[in-house]
C-alpha cells in the first residue's frame, strides 16, 4: 500500500510556524552570562518562566508589566540561586523580551523550504506586544501575543480552573480577529467550562457539610472557595469586557451592510451577542453561588465544628471530677474553671450621656401621608394632556408671531421676542423646553392631524401650521442658550416649507 505524499506534507507551513514559536527560547539558551559569584545564568528557563510571569499576569487582569516588574519577580524566584542585584536582573529582563519582541519593531521570521508548495517560504510570529505605556514614567508595558499562548498551551494541557479564562482570552483574540465562526465554537466550550464549574462547586458544597470535622480541614476548603470567588470575580469582570467589545463590534459592522460579507459578518455578530449572554448569566449564577458556599455553607460548617467539639467534651469527667478528685490547691482549682464563668457584669450610668442626641418628639401627633406615587385616573391624565395642549398652543402661536412673513427663525430670536413682548414669564416653565425638544425629535414635522392625532398634545399646533400650508424643520445648532438662571437649552433653527 503506497503513502499518499498530499496528506505527508499538508499543512506544512502551519506545523513549522509551531515548531518556530520555540526559537526564541533556544535562542536565549546560547546567550552567555554570569551571576556576581560565577553561576552561569539560564536563559532558557528564564525564557520560559518569563512567558508564564505574562500569562499569569493576563489571568489576573493585571496590565502593569514592564521590564522592571519582570526582573522583580526573577530575583524574588531565583534569590537562592542566582548572586545578582536588581540592575543585572533588569538587563536579563531586557535581554529576553528584546528576544521575544526585536528593539527593531520587526516580528520574528524564520525562512523554510515548503515541501507541500515546493517554494521558499518565510513564516512570522510575535510572542510579546507592546501595551499601553506610561508616558510620565516613560514606561513600557507589555502582554502575550496570539503566538506567545499558543507556545504557553504547547508547554502544557490546561484544565480545570484555567480553562475558562483561557477560552475568554482566545474568543477576544478571535473577536479582534473577525473570525465570528470560531468565536461561536469557543462560546460553546466556554458554556461547559461554566457547567464543569457548576458541577465542582456541588460537589465542594457536600463535602463542605460531610469532610470538616477539623480546623484543618476546614482551613483547606476555606482556600479552595475563596480561590474560586476570586477566579469567577475577575472572569465575570472579563466578561462584561467581552460584552462591550461585542456591542461595539456589532455598531461598527451595523453602519455598512452594503456587502454581503457584511450582513453575513452581522448576522454571526448577533448571534454571538445572544449565546455570550446566556453563558454570562449562567456564570452569574455560578458567582452567586459562590457567595453563598463562601459566606453560609461555611459558615455552618464552623458552627458544627463548634458543637462537635461541645458534644465531645465531658464537663463531668474534665472539670470536676479533677476537681474533687485531686487535691489541688484553691488558685489552680479557681484557674481551671474560670474560662467557664460569665464575664463580670456592670451596669453604670456615665454624664456623658448628657452631650448624646436626644429624640425630640413633636405635639403635634397626627401623622401626615403624602403619597407621591398615587396613580392618576384617565379623567386627570386627559386634563393634563388638554392642559399641555394648550401651552404649546400659546408657544405655537408666539413662533408664528415671531416669525411674521419669513420662513426660517432661530430659537435665540424667539427668546428675545418673548423678552421683548412681555412673554418672559413663559420662559420660566419647563413646558416651553419641552415642547422644543420633542419638536427636534419628530422633525421632519408633516402637519397633517389624524383622528386619533385630534386630541393629542401636538393637535392644537398641527392645526395652526396646516392653515400656514408648511412642513416643520428642526435643527440642532452648536451654541447654548442661557435662557434663565434655571433652564439652558441647545439652540435651534425652525425652517418652514411648502409640502
Amino acid at each position: 500500500m503506497e503513502i499518499n505524499i498530499g496528506n505527508v506534507v499538508e499543512n506544512y507551513r502551519e506545523r513549522i510556524q509551531r515548531l518556530a514559536l520555540f526559537d526564541p527560547l533556544y535562542a536565549l539558551s546560547r546567550k552567555g552570562m554570569k551571576d556576581d559569584k560565577g553561576k552561569e545564568v539560564d536563559y532558557f528557563s528564564f525564557g520560559l518562566l518569563t512567558l508564564l510571569f505574562f500569562f499569569e499576569n493576563m489571568l489576573i487582569r493585571n496590565k502593569k508589566t514592564g521590564v522592571k516588574e519582570l526582573a522583580a519577580f526573577l530575583q524574588e524566584l531565583s534569590k537562592d540561586e542566582i548572586t545578582m542585584d536588581i540592575i543585572g536582573f533588569e538587563r536579563v529582563a531586557r535581554t529576553i523580551i528584546d528576544t521575544f519582541r526585536p528593539p527593531t519593531g520587526k516580528r520574528n521570521s524564520k525562512t523554510f523550504f515548503n515541501w507541500e508548495t515546493k517554494k521558499q517560504e518565510t513564516v512570522q510570529y510575535s510572542v510579546l506586544k507592546a501595551a499601553k505605556a506610561d508616558l510620565e514614567t516613560n514606561t513600557q508595558y507589555y502582554t502575550l501575543d496570539e503566538q506567545g499562548l499558543e507556545l504557553i498551551f504547547a508547554t502544557k494541557e490546561y484544565f480545570n480552573e484555567f480553562q475558562l479564562s483561557i477560552n475568554q482570552l482566545v474568543l477576544r483574540k478571535q473577536l479582534e480577529k473577525g473570525e465570528f465562526s470560531g468565536a461561536l465554537r469557543q462560546i460553546d466550550e466556554m458554556n461547559l467550562d461554566v457547567k464543569n464549574l457548576q458541577d465542582r462547586i456541588v460537589r465542594i458544597k457536600h463535602e463542605v457539610n460531610r469532610n470538616i470535622v477539623s480546623n484543618e480541614t476546614y482551613e483547606r476548603y476555606k482556600n479552595i472557595i475563596e480561590d474560586i470567588n476570586n477566579r469567577l470575580q475577575m472572569e465575570d469582570e472579563e466578561f462584561e469586557e467581552l460584552k462591550t467589545f461585542v456591542t461595539e463590534t456589532r455598531e461598527k459592522i451595523a453602519s455598512d451592510l452594503s456587502k454581503s460579507e457584511d450582513r453575513k459578518a452581522y448576522e454571526l455578530i448577533i448571534q454571538i451577542d445572544k449565546e455570550l449572554g446566556e453563558v454570562h448569566y449562567n456564570h452569574r449564577l455560578l458567582f452567586k453561588d459562590s457567595i453563598i458556599l463562601k459566606t453560609s455553607a461555611l459558615q455552618a460548617a464552623q458552627e458544627s465544628l463548634y458543637y462537635v467539639g461541645i458534644d465531645s467534651f465531658n464537663f463531668n469527667q474534665e472539670i470536676t471530677s479533677r476537681v474533687f478528685s485531686s487535691p489541688i490547691p484553691l488558685g489552680e482549682t479557681r484557674t481551671l474553671i474560670e474560662p467557664f464563668l460569665y464575664l463580670e457584669k456592670s451596669k453604670v450610668w456615665s454624664p456623658l450621656t448628657v452631650f448624646s442626641h436626644q429624640k425630640i418628639e413633636k405635639l403635634d401627633k397626627e401623622e401626615r401621608i403624602n403619597d407621591f406615587l398615587a396613580v392618576t385616573s384617565d379623567e386627570e391624565a386627559k386634563l393634563d394632556i388638554k392642559l399641555q395642549s394648550n401651552n404649546y398652543k400659546v408657544i405655537g402661536s408666539i413662533i408664528l408671531m415671531a416669525m411674521k412673513a419669513e420662513n426660517e427663525i432661530t430659537l435665540e430670536r424667539i427668546v428675545e421676542f418673548m423678552k421683548d413682548n412681555a412673554y418672559a414669564e413663559i420662559l420660566n416653565h419647563r413646558s416651553f423646553y419641552d415642547f422644543f425638544i420633542i419638536l427636534h425629535q419628530k422633525s421632519p414635522v408633516v402637519m397633517e392631524v389624524q383622528e386619533d392625532q385630534e386630541e393629542g398634545i401636538f393637535g392644537q399646533v398641527y392645526k395652526l401650521l396646516i392653515k400656514k400650508g408648511k412642513k416643520l424643520y428642526v435643527e440642532e445648532l452648536d451654541t447654548i442658550l442661557k435662557v434663565t438662571d434655571r433652564f439652558e437649552i441647545k439652540n435651534m433653527s425652525f425652517r418652514l416649507e411648502e409640502y
